[in-house]
């Protein structure tokens, strides 16, 4: 096949009609063309020549072109390709290294198998210009709801036609044991959208909380206008789900707006998701209050929240017991989602006998060292006293509330309590020094005899060791494991010492080691300052 002026037309329709069906530009298609030519040429030429070809965008007239580049005559490797000065003297007037000599030369008569590689060169071209296409299209739509057309179900995997291209919805990011038939209508979250060899992956879900948020944002005016937030979701997908809201209007209840009147928005929603049932909680800034909402519909008596280890308690009378458990765990594992904390549930006698059992011990430890009654060691834990450090170093005047506590009672209390913790230190450093404990870390300022000895237990018997340990080794702390929060033991973590105490001790002992100087420490802290500075003015300037 010759290009001739019978078919140079032919070429640019057959761009035009190529780049409408795949809705692509059409000069990539005329690029495509012309290097599928440049490819036939050069197998009819020689592979080693630099073959052009370019096609006029009006008359569709192909050029072949040879071009040869000047080098040094050193340099020269492509004979064809490639000319010196004093060659390119010939044919160019004062030739440089650098200039190119082109010359035209006649198009090719394309046989059955060039034509077939030039078709398979255009094919490749247009589809890479369709695979970009379809990913700037789809790449800022992540986190976007869309609508599709189901074309076929691949082993549980859904294919779905999302207008310019094809998405997949996994079998694990669809509701319960949903199934679709073809040419059947869907709507899905766009979870991810990742450029890939074989072309954009566009991953659709059914399953994330963001789709629900969507939802909802469809479905109530007042989320898109920005009037009330949805700050959390939690979702057992198909089954039951939680969402916390916010009104930034006063005269706009959240829970209320997004039920709708009758029913009507939640119920929108609730049909997309195959029937789930819908919680709307209002958020609140307070976490305990914010918890009690999220447990709803069970009533709650007592929350006790520990803000460092993220988990709380609730206390809940015995007939809510399973209505705040749920079926399966499922109502407090939402809301353990929903506020992000670990939540421990227990009901009145539960609560009541551990503060019962707490007491006893408490009476306990004071009856058993200070050498009290067990009615004196009692009223002890009643005025809530509940180790031996806080009789020692309390007050006076908090001792001298407690009934039949005089001075002279006081004093003596306080007396026998010293003496004990004085016994109990020194064993503790005689233990250490026994484990081999340096004196260096003995004197370091911030650590009682017990915290050396658990030090020494562990292995930390100098300064440089206590040195090179991390805060969270010292105070414990949590890890995620599998999906699931860990509790990592610390050696400090019983005599309460926060990961911000740790953290400053052990900057300490690398400051006197001189692993860390002064000046770089106080530098830190003052761009942390600023940072925080700048933070409080941005806040400041987006409330105003």
């Amino acid at each position: 096949m010759a290009i001739t002026s019978a078919n140079q037309l032919e070429l640019l329709q057959t761009a035009e009609a190529v780049a409408r069906e795949k809705m692509i530009d059409p000069g990539l298609v005329v690029e495509a063309m012309e290097e599928s030519l440049a490819r036939a040429a050069k197998s009819r030429y020689g592979a080693e020549m630099d073959i052009r070809v370019s096609i006029d965008r009006k008359t569709g007239r192909a050029t072949f072109t040879r071009v040869r580049t000047v080098v040094e005559e050193e340099e020269l490797e492509n004979y064809q390709a490639e000319l010196t000065v004093e060659q390119a003297k010939q044919y160019l007037d004062d030739p440089k290294v650098g200039d190119q000599y082109i010359e035209e030369v006649p198009p090719v008569d394309m046989g059955r198998i060039a034509a077939q590689s030039a078709k398979q060169v255009i094919l490749q071209k247009v589809r890479e210009a369709e695979r970009d296409r379809q990913y700037e299209e789809f790449k800022d739509r992540a986190g976007t709801i869309i609508n599709g057309m189901v074309k076929r179900e691949e082993y549980g995997n859904v294919i779905v036609d999302v207008g310019r291209g094809e998405a997949i919805l996994r079998r694990n990011e669809k509701i319960g044991r949903e199934s679709y038939r073809p040419n059947e209508r869907i709507r899905c979250y766009i979870k991810d959208v990742r450029r890939e060899a074989r072309g954009p992956q566009i991953f659709l879900s059914r399953t994330a909380p963001e789709f629900m948020a969507e939802l909802f944002k469809m479905e109530v005016p007042e989320i898109y206008d920005g009037i009330i937030e949805i700050k959390a979701v939690a979702r057992d997908p198909g089954s039951r789900a939680k969402i916390a809201v916010i009104s930034y209007d006063g005269s706009i209840d959240p829970v209320g707006a997004c039920v709708g009147m009758r029913g009507s928005r939640v119920q929108a929603v609730v049909n997309e998701l195959q029937g789930e049932k819908i919680d709307i909680i209002p958020w609140n800034e307070d976490q305990p209050t914010f918890l009690v909402n999220a447990l709803q519909p069970a009533e709650v008596s007592k929350v006790v929240l520990d803000e460092e280890a993220e988990r709380i308690e609730v206390v809940v009378p015995e007939e809510q017991l399973s209505l705040a458990i749920g079926r399966r765990g499922q109502n407090v594992r939402l809301a353990s989602q929903l506020t992000g904390l670990d939540i421990d549930i227990m009901t009145e006698a539960e609560d009541s006998e551990r503060r019962q059992r707490e007491f006893e011990e408490r009476t306990k430890l004071f009856m058993d060292t200070l050498d009290l009654d067990e009615f004196f060691a009692q009223l002890l834990v009643s005025e809530g006293f509940t180790n031996l450090e806080e009789v020692a170093y309390v007050e006076q005047d908090e001792l001298l509330v407690i009934d039949g506590v005089d001075e002279d009672t006081a004093g003596e209390l306080q007396a026998r309590a010293r003496d004990v913790l004085e016994a109990r230190a020194k064993a503790a450093l005689e233990r250490a020094r026994e484990l081999g404990v340096e004196d260096s870390l003995v004197e370091f300022e911030g650590l009682t005899p017990q915290m050396i000895q658990a030090l020494a237990e562990d292995g930390v018997k100098t300064l440089e060791d206590f040195a090179t340990c991390a805060d969270w080794e010292l105070a414990g702390g949590w890890t995620m494991q599998d999906g699931q929060r860990v509790k990592d033991d610390g050696i400090l973590e019983p005599f309460d010492v926060s990961l911000e105490e740790a953290q400053a001790m052990v900057m300490t002992a690398r400051v006197m080691l001189g692993w860390v100087d002064p000046a770089d420490l106080e530098a830190e802290e003052e761009d942390e300052i600023d940072a925080d500075a700048e933070a409080g003015d941005s806040a400041e300037e987006a409330e105003a």
